[in-house]
């Protein structure tokens, strides 16, 4: 192989790892908690699915007003269900169709006694 093909070899390489490298995480999202609540575990669900997969807080607890970096890379499947399981009682709260390739940060609001759930996002 010539110097000149190899060198083009290397630079589309190089391209093609950069490129997808800035790309896994164009979805990746903030989450803030305004709920009043503490937050123990999240799901997402592809909007189109009913299928919450695994809790993506893992061993912590997701305190009222604080926030936290989700790593979300399946870009094929943006627009995101979420449902949260709270700390004190295990009670279960769903926002429906937040679009994690367009938003970076997700501020979930919640009223226990009405039952309405809002969120802002960015």
């Amino acid at each position: 192989m010539s110097i000149i093909k190899r060198t083009l070899l290397a630079v589309a390489t190089v391209a093609a790892l950069t490129s997808s490298a800035a790309f896994a995480g164009d979805a990746d999202f903030t989450l803030l908690n305004r709920t009043g609540y503490d937050i123990r575990e999240v799901y997402l669900s592809a909007s189109n699915r009913n299928s919450w997969g695994v809790d993506r807080m893992g061993d912590v607890v997701l305190e009222k007003n604080k926030s936290r970096l989700f790593k979300f890379r399946d870009s094929a499947a943006c627009k995101q269900d979420l449902k949260v399981v709270f700390d004190d009682d295990a009670s279960e709260v769903v926002w429906k169709g937040f679009d994690l390739c367009e938003i970076n940060k997700i501020t979930l609001k919640y009223n226990r006694k009405t039952d309405e759930v809002s969120a802002e996002t960015e």
